[in-house]
């Protein structure tokens, strides 16, 4: 993520809870009396407050050409995920039964509030029926116990795939990115080789030459985030679907972790204290010669240092042994279930998602944000953004690139995994070896002991 401006939530749902008490009265915001869609009343919206300012812009302009149709007042405020304000005032909320009669919820949020959250099934199928299936990713998340909890946003969702100055990786690691990855809707003659061996091959030269790779391995979310999706792509999980550990005789993973120890071993030195703005930052700066991010440091450094901007371009994440996984951040709306204003809430989110409107959204931010229908990885903004034209084109998955989106943790239930990634488990393992001395045995060892203890509900 961008600088201390584009930071991500990474807080664990039991520092939320501590948190949440504090904040109770000041987050809660009283629940207003609302008519049914159609015959006027109030809609009270919280939505996340997005990096790019004009993304608000949009929300606020359909929401009053929805309100504005269909007789209904739409009101909305922006909800902060700096100092993870956004998710204080959900557990708020929550606790209250007071707030909102929508609002944003971050990646894991669905499934913690699952049984204060409305059914939107309804909403889905007909989705659904319109543009094909929701990304695996984006059901895994917002889907528990067969139950739709929460429609996939277009605001604030994004991936974060490799952003490559290719005017260094040409000259250092001999490797035309562009080439490889051309803003055309089929992979270069030589993208058959992007895969993990050449990316650690080209950290290393890269590195020798003075520009390594700006990759974080501290416990946020950008370093949790590729760190599980390089997991992913080897079939290295951690749990399984039911929330058993698959540490031991694990010889997936055991591969998978040395391929992350050599390539940590070609970054900056302090990596493992870097927040979400230490990739952007290495970036902007010209230092770094790949990071992994949506296009928002891309997009700070077309302001502040557009030479480094013009030589940038994003591809696919390369391949593991069992595919191409793309790191996958989303957001969600959800209607509380103590909503007066739920058959408005959930016309107003279909109204948003439908194809014309998210199209508006992704537009309105550079092409930041990533509908979550496949369906609609065509959208011409991500063509035609540049400088240079065709920098982000690769940037939401295109059928050529042949891969899928990753969610750290996954396939283990939502309520395990996402304990386990706010403590950024896979990344500590890493640390353990490189930072600690440890062989991969007792690390390995550290980290089943650790997952047995969010198992137990330890």
């Amino acid at each position: 993520m961008a600088d201390k401006e584009f930071t991500r939530d990474g807080v664990s749902r039991r520092q939320v809870l501590r948190a949440g008490a504090g904040v109770l009265a000041a987050g809660a915001v009283a629940a207003p009396m609302v008519h049914a869609q159609g015959t006027g009343g109030t809609l009270r919206c919280g939505f996340w407050d997005h990096w790019v300012p004009a993304g608000n812009g949009i929300l606020r302009e359909l929401a009053k050409e929805w309100g504005d149709k269909n007789r209904v007042d739409v009101q909305l405020d922006f909800v902060t995920s700096n100092g993870n304000q956004i998710l204080l005032t959900i557990n708020a909320q929550a606790q209250s039964r007071t707030g909102y009669d929508l609002m944003s919820f971050p990646t894991w949020e669905p499934s913690n509030h699952a049984r204060m959250l409305e059914p939107v099934d309804d909403i889905m199928g007909r989705l659904i029926q319109k543009y094909g299936p929701v990304n695996p990713a984006g059901e895994y998340l917002g889907k528990q116990d067969g139950v739709w909890r929460a429609v996939p946003a277009v605001s604030g969702t994004q991936m974060k795939p490799p952003c490559v100055r290719f005017d260094l990786f040409k000259q250092h690691a001999g490797i035309d990115i562009r080439e490889m990855w051309p803003a055309e809707p089929k992979p270069g003659p030589t993208a058959s080789t992007w895969n993990w061996e050449t990316f650690a091959v080209a950290a290393e030269k890269c590195n020798a030459a003075g520009f390594p790779f700006g990759l974080p391995m501290g416990s946020f979310t950008d370093a949790v985030d590729w760190v599980g999706a390089l997991m992913t792509s080897y079939g290295a999980h951690l749990m399984d679907e039911k929330g058993n550990p698959t540490v031991r005789n694990n010889p997936k993973l055991r591969t998978a972790v040395d391929m992350l120890v050599r390539i940590s071993k070609t970054l900056p030195n302090d990596v493992w204290a870097w927040d979400d703005g230490g990739n952007n930052r290495a970036l902007i700066s010209g230092r770094s010669a790949l990071i992994f991010n949506p296009p928002s440091a891309w997009a700070v450094a077309k302001r502040d240092a557009p030479q480094v901007a013009e030589n940038c371009w994003t591809v696919p994440m390369p391949a593991g042994p069992e595919g191409r996984f793309q790191p996958y951040l989303p957001y969600f709306w959800g209607i509380w279930n103590f909503s007066r204003a739920k058959p408005a809430a959930k016309a107003f989110l279909e109204f948003l998602s439908q194809r014309e409107q998210a199209e508006r959204q992704t537009n309105t931010s550079n092409g930041y944000d990533i509908p979550p229908f496949p369906s609609m990885a065509d959208f011409k903004v991500w063509e035609t953004e540049g400088p240079p034209v065709g920098s982000v084109y690769n940037y939401p998955l295109k059928p050529h690139h042949n891969a899928r989106t990753s969610v750290a943790m996954a396939p283990a239930p939502a309520a395990l995994a996402v304990q386990a990634y706010n403590q950024g488990l896979n990344t500590k393992l890493i640390a353990r070896i490189v930072q600690g001395g440890e062989s991969a045995d007792q690390a390995m060892a550290w980290v089943e002991r650790e997952l047995n203890t969010i198992r137990r509900g330890g």
